[in-house]
């Protein structure tokens, strides 16, 4: 009986952990963040930073925090109006992933890479997020 006891308890938290890594692998975390990069909506993007993230723009590098890079996307954004943005190529495991886009902005074209792992608060979060002109 004790023993039943024990594996009735663990059971959930066993499950719980499946559940996540599952969710994890299906859920395509990159289709929010691209429709708002393609919209140039700095403060939903920033919904998905992690607290602290590496944030280059244009081959300016800042160690950020998530309030500090939603205001380097704002201002980027207000530099290069989006008209447009698609992902080109994913890959990554379970619960780390990047993303490759095609960023067209203020009449230019931009390669946008981004890095998400699936972090401590349960969610992905944009560990990294770069954007490059294409020369």
């Amino acid at each position: 009986m004790n023993r039943l006891f024990r594996i009735l308890t663990l059971a959930p938290v066993l499950f719980a952990g499946l559940g996540v890594s599952a969710a994890a692998q299906d859920f395509d975390i990159f289709t929010p963040i691209a429709k708002y990069i393609r919209a140039g909506d700095a403060d939903k993007l920033s919904a998905w930073f992690a607290d602290n993230l590496e944030i280059e723009i244009i081959s300016r590098v800042n160690d950020s925090s998530r309030s500090q890079a939603r205001q380097i996307m704002r201002s980027f954004f207000n530099a290069y109006s989006p008209s447009n943005f698609n992902i080109t190529h994913q890959a990554g495991k379970s619960t780390m992933k990047y993303a490759l886009g095609i960023l067209n902005a203020g009449g230019e074209r931009f390669v946008v890479t981004i890095f998400v792992n699936y972090g401590g608060n349960g969610s992905f979060e944009i560990q990294q997020l770069k954007i490059d002109r294409v020369e």
